[in-house]
């Protein structure tokens, strides 16, 4: 039997409750728990609500979040907590991909995907992370990704993005240390889904339910980080001893 992480009688929140991902992970935290998916759009997620329902939770409640606006997420975080109570976990499931060719010449493209891969995803994060050390109780989920392990040409804007996200969610954690509150860090490779869909799937890649399995075992086990799949874990770290002549030349 795969280890669970059981949040009966919690309030987890997706961040991004439209994802493939984010809905796989709510699936699976949801017996028990009062789940809201916050997405833009909160009104057009019938099949992600009945999915989670079906999973077992209490309740399914939409909640209309964008991301990109940070002078609204306090009130987004202040809403659920009114109406649901305090969150036990957040997911931090949003993210975007960009076009690397036009973030290349165009420079509102570049920073556009930035903003909403690093700049958001710290906004949210900080003021989360602050409700949940008051209360000495909480659960945090960030992604990474393989692409900030060592960013490539290929893919830099992004890869950038996820390398800052990474150093600010690994800072965060050590600074969340015996607060009661834990941080976790996922560290995909490549995930066949929408938001990579017609490019050709590296190496070991993974899918969003394997994803999302991943998550609800590590959150099980009080980890601080997972690489999906595990192999990635070496090849990260591997990737730093390769000659920047070479590195320059890959694909992604």
């Amino acid at each position: 039997m795969k280890d669970t992480a059981d949040t009966a009688g919690h309030v987890v929140v997706i961040f991004g409750g439209r994802s493939e991902i984010g809905t796989e992970i709510a699936v699976r935290l949801a017996p028990g728990a009062t789940v809201v998916l916050a997405a833009r759009g909160a009104d057009r997620l019938e099949e992600q609500a009945a999915q989670v329902r079906e999973a077992g939770a209490t309740a399914v409640h939409t909640c209309e979040f964008d991301a990109d606006d940070l002078a609204s997420h306090v009130g987004v975080i202040d809403t659920i907590e009114a109406a649901h109570g305090r969150i036990g976990t957040a997911v931090l499931a949003f993210g975007v991909l960009g076009d690397q060719a036009r973030a290349e010449r165009d420079a509102a493209h570049a920073v556009a995907v930035v903003h909403t891969d690093y700049v958001a995803q710290v906004n949210l994060l900080t003021e989360l992370a602050q409700r949940m050390r008051a209360a000495a109780a909480g659960r945090l989920v960030v992604f990474s990704s393989i692409a900030g392990g060592r960013v490539r040409r290929a893919n830099y804007v992004y890869g950038s993005a996820k390398a800052g996200l990474d150093g600010f969610a690994s800072g965060l954690s050590d600074a969340l240390h015996g607060s009661g509150v834990q941080l976790l860090i996922v560290r995909p490779g490549f995930v066949v889904g929408r938001m990579t869909e017609g490019m050709e799937p590296a190496p070991f890649s993974s899918t969003p339910p394997q994803v999302a399995d991943a998550v609800a075992q590590a959150l099980a086990r009080g980890k601080r980080a997972v690489w999906v799949p595990w192999v990635i874990r070496p090849m990260i770290f591997a990737t730093r001893l390769v000659p920047g002549p070479i590195w320059r030349r890959l694909p992604r």
